[in-house]
């Protein structure tokens, strides 16, 4: 088999023990290889990465209807006007 046919490359890291540790913790917490979880996080973070420098593209009428919806008045969302107003799970008194 040769190098362009492969589907997988090895990689290799140097990481402290306490970061091994913390990684096998946090596999086994989700039933996942050190492999794959590490794979996943790998992947999640450098694809956050790469959305995050994308440049946001959209016409001139685009962006001006983007810009007045920026620009207009906030509206209040009674549902979360509600929840804002309920005392937080730590704030109430056990009856």
């Amino acid at each position: 088999m040769t190098l362009a046919a492969r589907k997988e490359h090895p990689l290799s890291l140097r990481l402290a023990e306490a970061d091994i540790a913390v990684i096998d913790r946090a596999a086994a917490l989700r039933g996942r290889s050190r492999t794959e979880f590490m794979r996943d996080a790998a992947v999640r973070a450098a694809e956050e990465v790469v959305l995050d420098t994308l440049p946001i593209r959209m016409s001139p009428e685009g962006f001006d209807a983007f810009l007045a919806a920026l620009s207009a008045p906030g509206a209040a969302v009674p549902e979360m006007v509600e929840a804002l107003r309920r005392p937080a799970p730590w704030e109430r008194t056990l009856e």
